[in-house]
């Protein structure tokens, strides 16, 4: 009887990644769940059994995310899968935002991700395979959306590290994918997960108005299912030649287009000057 594989997913105790987490259990995978807090994880998936780990861990602290991973290979004897989904949006300008919030951001957002890769590789690359998702946004290609500049700097860094990841993994027969999230039915817009600017300038109005619309209108609203999603993403994870890129829901494929769309208009209209450096 094949032994299911053991999936390590961070920030699992809501969102995308507690949906994850439950679906990997109904379907018989082994799972280590990550949060800040353990309660957490225990009042939303239950206690620690042969099936499932949960672990409260700091992803900034790379000794304490050194311990998770092993824990993790000495509770279930392996790892297979890693899912780095922990990570929260900061909205507020470029100009609004202090060094220390936009540092928080990617702190949590990029540096957390490569703790965890960084402690991860050793076992993967040992066992000659292993799949690493690195959850992004669709903010991660598309930076358009006023007051949202240092989130979507942060996932368009996780683009940028997986891309890299997945060609110098790929010798040890461990693959990287990026994944792109569209809008999901999660609590990531509530007021309690996003983190709004101490120091608000009143004139940039554009980015007020994003800022309520995602936090009043979108919030709650989102067209995809997170549970839809956990299964998507399972299904790439028994690929054997999954995607380094995989968009995920509706809406992604659309913001992507359109991010084509400008680039190339853009790149056609300034041709001329782009090639006036060939001597």
């Amino acid at each position: 009887m094949e032994t299911k594989k053991v999936w390590f997913v961070t920030g699992a105790s809501k969102g995308l990644g507690l949906a994850l987490a439950k679906k990997l259990l109904e379907q018989g995978y082994r799972v280590v769940a990550t949060s800040r807090t353990i309660q957490s994880l225990h009042s939303e998936i239950g206690e620690q059994s042969e099936h499932f780990l949960p672990l409260e861990v700091s992803l900034t602290d790379p000794e304490n995310v050194k311990s998770a991973i092993g824990k993790s290979i000495e509770h279930f004897g392996q790892l297979d899968v890693i899912v780095n989904n922990a990570g929260y949006g900061q909205i507020g300008t470029l100009e609004e935002l202090s060094d220390e919030e936009a540092r928080a951001n990617f702190d949590i957002n990029v540096f957390g991700t490569l703790n965890v890769i960084r402690n991860a590789m050793p076992y993967l690359r040992q066992q000659r395979s292993g799949h690493i998702f690195n959850i992004s946004s669709i903010g991660g290609y598309s930076g358009n959306f006023p007051g949202w500049g240092i989130y979507c700097a942060t996932k368009f860094a996780v683009a940028g590290l997986t891309e890299s990841l997945a060609e110098e993994i790929k010798d040890f027969g461990v693959k990287a994918t990026v994944v792109y999230p569209g809008y999901f039915r999660t609590d990531f817009l509530s007021k309690e997960s996003v983190r709004t600017p101490e120091n608000v300038i009143e004139e940039y109005e554009a980015a007020r108005n994003s800022e309520q619309a995602h936090l009043d209108e979108i919030n709650g609203n989102q067209p995809n299912n997170p549970e839809k999603g956990a299964e998507a993403i399972i299904k790439i994870s028994e690929e054997q030649y999954p995607p380094v890129h995989f968009l995920l829901g509706s809406g992604a494929a659309e913001a992507l287009d359109k991010k084509f769309e400008m680039m190339k208009g853009e790149a056609d209209k300034w041709e001329s000057l782009t090639l006036s450096t060939v001597i």
